[in-house]
């Protein structure tokens, strides 16, 4: 059983938390052999693979202003379900059991999944740059605040929370995932000697992550991608959740139609609603 004191004051400290030997060896080999089977294209072509949604953020064309009544009803229609397709064990990580306990410390007990895609990367693919998706360096810090749920530099955004499977050993020299450790708690904005140079700054982190590992972190925390130097691939399997009641587009995750979810895991591919008044928990005795 996980120590869900230390994960808490962990992930609080830091904004992310990893979780190793979350998947066995055999869990990771069938992951692999699932994505080898796609004849994906060069990573240097597509990094990403798997996404859903599959669309971009609207499908209204740039000179629309005032949509009719079927394209709102595009808008909210699922788009895909990735790799949720290529195979069982996909599915199985939605609600895996690794993450639950940690997911249910940030997002409550009511919470659905809003997004997911894959990244490859082979040995000198550039960096990406940092960012953060909530909080002082995000685009959206003057937003005013919503009624339920607040947008403050001072607090801790943990509306949005991406799992991240590491199907081969990342970090560290390898490279990969990074990110500037509690930025997700910074009151000002990342200052321009280290988001310009982010890859020689000794404020930014490369996690340990061996195959097998997850690393669950806040869309809060400044993170980014390191320059790749393995000489084996990176591929990394990223699972956005979020509270309930939130949404990134007006876009969903299809469930997959060659492969059955269980009744938890459909509840994650729910519309957006209210926390237990609109929306289930999703630890409920029938669940665990």
């Amino acid at each position: 059983m996980p120590d869900l004191e230390l994960q808490q004051y962990l992930f609080d400290l830091n904004g992310y938390l990893v979780i190793e030997d979350a998947l066995s060896a055999a869990e990771v080999a069938e992951l692999n052999r699932l994505i080898d089977r796609q004849n994906l294209p060069p990573p240097e072509d597509s990094p990403r693979f798997g996404s859903a949604p599959t669309l971009g953020a609207s499908l209204l064309k740039p000179e629309t202003t005032v949509p009719d009544s079927m394209t709102l009803q595009r808008e909210a229609r699922p788009v895909g379900a990735g790799f949720l397709n290529w195979g069982q064990a996909f599915c199985d990580l939605l609600d895996h059991p690794a993450i639950m306990p940690a997911l249910r410390l940030r997002l409550g007990d009511a919470f659905r999944l809003d997004r997911l895609y894959g990244m490859i990367m082979r040995q000198g693919m550039a960096y990406g740059s940092l960012h953060a998706d909530y909080g002082a360096t995000a685009t959206n810090e003057n937003v005013p605040p919503g009624e339920y749920y607040a947008f403050r530099s001072s607090q801790i955004y943990e509306g949005f929370i991406v799992v991240a499977w590491a199907l081969t050993d990342s970090g560290g020299e390898h490279g990969g995932f990074c990110c500037v450790p509690g930025s997700h708690k910074s009151h000002y904005k990342l200052p321009p000697q280290i988001s310009q140079n982010h890859h020689e700054s000794p404020h930014v982190v490369m996690p340990r992550m061996p195959a097998g590992s997850v690393i669950l972190f806040s869309e809060a925390l400044t993170h980014g991608t390191a320059r790749w130097n393995a000489e084996h691939e990176r591929r990394t399997a990223l699972y956005k959740y979020c509270v309930s009641h939130l949404t990134w587009t007006s876009k969903r995750v299809e469930a997959p139609t060659e492969f059955q979810l269980t009744p938890r895991q459909q509840i994650l591919l729910r519309d957006p609603g209210d926390p237990i008044r609109h929306f289930p928990s999703l630890f409920d005795d029938v669940f665990v």
